[in-house]
């Protein structure tokens, strides 16, 4: 999401590093680079003011001026207001004491509430703790379905209304909170109503419920692909609802970003959570300070670590960096690399959380589909052993061959050949070997 912005920021601050030293001239032309970068990104303008400001008063500060790398002083100055616009620091969900804790969910129709309900859940019970899913929407009975049938993708329990019951809407809320404290629920998240557009109607319904259930948490479902439009419907359900804190959705899409550089400002609270593709296990704990880190190019390598705890065999991991110290990475560890890093989500994503500078600075010019990955593995799985100890030995015949054994055409097993070959190259660079080499024996 935030590639255009990424690119636009780096080169501001490579333009600054160019420099030598920092003067007013030369830093006004980097803050000018940065404003547009954040207004193309489509980023409240008070909010880009602001940064600026801070930016410009603190980096023109004498201990930065006179400091043997201004240009790094910078950085790390535009990294930490980064930071503080997108909330200082990660924000835990809060849990009542004593349970039950109700988790409240609100936003306009189509920004992935429903299915947000279904991640959330699934992130609570991985928690240990015993969630229950409901649906309360008055206008829309379809919408009990789709919370059933989450509920049901996931092993999960869901608490089914009757539109009998919903005429009578005070009644059936407190037979809910009843029937999720005397059968030892420890969490209820709530699915509510959704409209295109805010009205009173929807306000008035809001607020009944929350009156009601007393929520631990009203958590506004912001569609980060509709920019603005997601800040400004953010600080109305604040104004007439009051919301605790705010999930982004689709944030694995293309939009410019401006809604999490915005929504945190404007609304002043904080983003729990991130939504980073359809499937209920993406679904991020949101990090302040990493994204800051990802958008200026030092990469996430925390996030990166944790992912591969949760997904990559620890023996296989020792196996594969002693063969990469010995400079004996073959097609089948490429295949293993691939299946593991499946694992872990898509694999523009993880390349994504790869610093951009140092040993690895190529590393983001290698171009994997994530589509072309089952075919690259069928591509390798047609090669006879040899050939993948030893892929130079792979002429036109034998690329044909492989070709027809595998189903694709020519072009794939050349393009695999090449990227494979730019991955161990960079392997071989003593930089890389350095940082193999503070990795555990």
């Amino acid at each position: 999401m935030f590639d255009q912005l990424s690119n636009r920021l780096q080169k501001a601050l490579k333009y600054l590093r160019s420099e030598g030293k920092i003067t007013e001239k030369n830093m006004a032309e980097a803050l000018r680079m940065i404003r547009l970068a954040f207004l193309e990104a489509d980023v409240n303008y008070r909010v880009v003011k602001d940064f600026i400001e801070h930016i410009k008063d603190k980096a023109l500060e004498e201990q930065v001026l006179l400091s043997l790398t201004p240009a790094q002083q910078v950085i790390k100055i535009v990294r930490d207001e980064l930071t503080s616009i997108l909330g200082q620091s990660e924000r835990k969900l809060r849990f009542s004491s004593p349970p039950p804790s109700i988790f409240m969910m609100v936003g306009l129709q189509g920004s992935g509430k429903t299915t947000t309900c279904g991640k959330l859940a699934k992130w609570v019970k991985g928690l240990g703790k015993n969630p229950l899913l409901v649906s309360f929407d008055l206008k829309r009975p379809a919408a009990q379905d789709q919370i059933k049938m989450i509920s049901q993708n996931l092993s999960l329990p869901f608490y089914e209304m009757t539109v009998r019951q919903m005429s009578n809407p005070g009644h059936v809320l407190q037979d809910l909170l009843s029937f999720t404290k005397n059968r030892g629920y420890d969490s209820l998240i709530v699915d509510t109503a959704g409209r295109l557009h805010i009205d009173k109607e929807l306000m008035g319904e809001l607020c009944m419920v929350k009156d009601i259930l007393q929520p631990t948490e009203t958590i506004y479902i912001g569609d980060s692909m509709t920019g603005q439009d997601a800040v400004k419907s953010a600080q109305l359900f604040e104004e007439k609802i009051g919301l605790t804190s705010i999930i982004l959705t689709k944030l694995d899409g293309d939009a410019r970003g401006g809604a999490a550089l915005s929504i945190v400002s404007v609304t002043e609270k904080p983003i729990k959570f991130v939504g980073t593709g359809e499937k209920f296990d993406q679904f991020e704990v949101f990090h302040p300070e990493r994204m800051a880190s990802r958008i200026i190019g030092m990469g996430d390598i925390l996030s990166l670590v944790e992912k591969a705890e949760k997904e990559t065999d620890l023996k296989e991991a020792e196996e594969l960096a002693r063969r990469l110290r010995k400079q004996e990475f073959t097609l089948d560890d490429f295949k293993k690399q691939l299946v593991q890093m499946r694992k872990m989500g898509s694999l523009s994503q993880i390349l994504s959380l790869l610093p951009t500078g140092g040993p690895l600075k190529n590393i983001s010019k290698i171009n994997i589909d994530d589509k072309k990955v089952v075919h690259f593995e069928a591509i390798i799985n047609s090669m006879t052993p040899e050939e993948r100890t030893r892929p130079k030995m792979i002429s036109g015949s034998r690329r044909l061959r492989i070709a027809k054994g595998s189903g694709r055409p020519v072009s794939e097993v050349n393009q695999l050949l090449k990227q494979f070959l730019e991955i161990k190259k960079m392997m071989k660079k003593s930089q890389f070997q350095k940082l193999l080499s503070s990795l555990p024996h």
